[in-house]
């Protein structure tokens, strides 16, 4: 895998190494990172970000095609998988990453149901990139770094293509199976061009490496057990140096209420499981809709322009407790009450980019532009049409310029400002039975931020590399959580205070070592936030926002070595450590828990080339042990780490490309860092067993 460096005003970046990029030979290919915002060479880049392309993202999607566990087991920094249809919980560098596709957001943090990693099928990609720590150029919601989900493009001539694709567990074949298949077609005319792609996907139950089923997640969602479409649509239009594009992608997942969850006892070591029956209600489901519309213009006014106007129709719906739940409770619905509810979300926005190199002649290029965003959030109990979290508008415009200074010899300067005018509307609402019917008055707060970056490559010699930057983040609290958990009376919206934005301050230092055969990575990174958010679990199993200082810093490490011609080994290595400030004195004590930081990993690689058109990879991840600690010094809470191993093949046959997979191949027996961090019964969730993955793909 090549690695590159890019600033946090970055859209997008793309490799240019093919899919062969694992052999030596080709480890040092130049790439040149692609944004709608601006082209620049890596060299230039003073940030840390990793590019999954194409050979690399089907390799991974080979063994599991969960998005979360494809990015931890090329970014250790990202947390472990809770390997469901909810992702709460996994975090980048300790925080939560803004989601988008081609630059669009997907994630929704007026109200962070945690679905953000289920909004396109991966089977649609063509890469993804991950921008690692704070950056500001996307506005809202980027405060652990930007995942942005690379759509693929349509070819020069016609092209079909078909993949079908299996996976198993042995202790009940039938029950474990899933099944995938996914059409697409491209094909140009003269000017216009076009693809389009549908996949469907059915998927079974989980068993762990003592055969026993994985509990099954009714109530926040699980994507065992479940049936998956997504159709896709990209067309284009190209004249002179211009071309307009229209995407679509629409994706639905949802459970199929076959199977039951059935508790088990953190006390006592016992797994959650699930048994078969009938569920009341809807399945837990996500259903969203994503569109954009791209014009771009190389030769605007002496300027290169980019204008992407796009919306999001998210819709995420949350399964029927077994019991009834004391929050959806209220005496006009008589006793023992079972409700769902359903986080909506729907976006227009509006993204304004001109760039310009040599300005007036000079060794300065500048990238400048203005952003708007219109969100509107709310989260409903559907079975009864109440209102939990009262429909929260979220009004933004944001002017930005960024400028490169290239005038003295090896070194490359960037910075850049934005400004961020935010109105937040809630009109008056109450509160649920549960928290005392309570009247809030509704309100229009107002935010202003200003953010800055600031970042510089020096060249030492051919080979080495240094990099360093400062950036800063803008996001909003979870507002959907804080308003929905207002308890006392005469609150207001205006006054709120838990209401204030979050500002992360994110500061890196790096070195880069790169030959023909040895690329390396060492990077040191801070984040803080003077005002932040914190998940904390109730005794009720629901977790509130608590708002705290809050201060993280972490090492990472990568390298890949080309042994020889056919052989490469990689090593990837994250620490992470994280405090907040529990008694308000101004001073972190007590370390973040397993719901908002990661834990320590190492990630191991071999790839080989083989005769005959075969291609290998055999991979471990190592989680290690972590302990939390209170401000006292005493361990609240312990993390057992694991190890796990994947192998997969790649082979040319039948007409087509063959595919030969397993996950867990050594059947490590283990509960998910998420289950052993936020202790529950009912999700105490081992991890999945020996998995077997068949693949079969043909372009024609």
């Amino acid at each position: 895998m090549h690695y590159s460096k890019t600033p946090g005003y970055i859209l997008l970046a793309c490799s240019t190494l093919a899919s062969s990029t694992l052999l030596a030979d080709r480890i040092t290919e130049e790439v040149v990172v692609t944004a709608n915002r601006v082209e620049r060479p890596l060299s230039t880049i003073p940030n840390t970000v990793t590019i999954i392309n194409e050979a690399e993202l089907g390799q991974q999607l080979a063994i599991h095609n969960d998005l979360s566990t494809v990015l931890g087991n090329l970014i250790p920094g990202f947390s472990p998988s809770r390997q469901k249809m909810t992702n709460a919980g996994e975090s980048l560098r300790g925080r939560k990453p803004l989601y988008m596709i081609d630059g669009v957001p997907q994630s929704n943090p007026l109200r962070n149901g945690g679905r953000d990693g289920h909004t396109i099928d991966p089977a649609v990609l063509e890469r993804v990139e991950v921008l690692h720590g704070a950056n500001a150029i996307h506005g809202l919601g980027a405060s652990g770094g930007i995942i942005n989900l690379i759509t693929r493009k349509p070819g020069p001539e016609l092209e079909q293509n078909i993949r079908v694709d299996t996976a198993f567990q042995g202790e009940d074949v039938g029950e474990s199976a899933d099944y995938g298949v996914t059409y697409s077609v491209s094909n140009s005319f003269g000017n216009a061009d076009v693809l389009a792609s549908l996949t469907y996907r059915e998927s079974g139950v989980a068993y762990d490496a003592d055969g026993d089923l994985i509990g099954a997640d009714n109530t926040q969602g699980d994507t065992m057990d479940s049936q998956t479409i997504n159709g896709f649509v990209k067309g284009g239009y190209n004249w002179d140096d211009q071309r307009i594009e229209l995407t679509l992608n629409r994706y639905d997942i949802e459970g199929n209420n076959q199977w039951i969850s059935v508790p088990g006892d953190v006390s006592e070591g016992i797994p959650s499981s699930a048994a078969k029956g009938d569920i009341d209600g809807e399945g837990a489901r996500n259903k969203v809709t994503t569109a954009s519309l791209n014009y771009t213009n190389d030769a605007f006014l002496g300027h290169s322009l980019r204008v992407q106007a796009f919306s999001q129709d998210f819709a995420a719906t949350y399964g029927a407790e077994a019991i009834p739940l004391a929050t959806f409770q209220d005496p006009a619905y008589g006793p023992d009450l079972i409700d769902q509810s359903q986080n909506n979300s729907e976006k227009l926005g509006v993204k304004i980019t001109l760039a310009k190199d040599q300005v007036a002649g000079l060794p300065l290029n500048l990238v400048y532009g203005i952003d708007v965003l219109q969100d509107e959030t709310w989260q409903a109990l559907i079975q009864t049409g109440r209102s939990w979290v009262p429909k929260s508008r979220y009004e933004n415009y944001a002017p930005y310029i960024q400028a490169e200074f290239t005038g003295i010899d090896k070194l490359i300067v960037t910075t850049g400002v934005r400004h961020e005018e935010s109105t937040l509307k809630v009109g008056d609402f109450t509160t649920l039975a549960s928290a005392g019917s309570q009247s809030v008055t509704g309100g229009e707060p107002d935010f202003s931020e200003t953010l800055y970056n600031i970042g510089a490559t020096y060249q030492l010699s051919d080979q080495w590399r240094l990099f360093a930057n400062y950036a800063e983040a803008f996001s909003m609290p979870d507002v959907g959580r804080v308003l929905r958990g207002i308890n006392v009376p005469n609150q207001s919206v205006e006054s709120f205070l838990d209401l204030t934005p979050i500002l992360t301050e994110n500061s890196e230092f790096g070195i880069e070592f790169e030959t023909g055969t040895l690329n390396a990575q060492l990077s040191y990174y801070t984040s803080e936030s003077d005002f932040g958010q914190r998940l904390q679990r109730g005794s009720d199993g629901i977790y509130t926002v608590k708002r705290e200082q809050t201060e993280i810093d972490g090492f990472e490490f990568r390298t890949t070595w080309a042994v020889t011609d056919t052989d490469t080994l990689g090593l990837r290595y994250a620490r992470t450590e994280g405090r907040y400030d529990s008694d308000g004195d101004g001073r972190v004590d007590t370390d973040l828990g397993g719901a908002n930081i990661s834990p320590d990993r190492i990630n191991l690689s071999w790839d080989r080339s083989w005769p005959r058109e075969i291609t290998s990879r055999l991979q471990a991840n190592h989680v290690l042990d972590r302990e939390f600690d209170n401000k006292a010094g005493v361990t609240t809470a312990e993390f057992d780490g694991y190890t796990t191993i994947d192998l997969s093949l790649e082979m040319a046959a039948l007409g087509g490309n063959v595919t030969l997979a397993m996950q867990n191949l050594t059947n490590t027996d283990y509960f998910t860092y998420y289950s052993q961090t936020s202790p529950n019964d009912i999700r105490n969730f081992k991890g999945l067993g020996r998995t077997v993955s068949l693949g079969y793909q043909k372009s024609f």
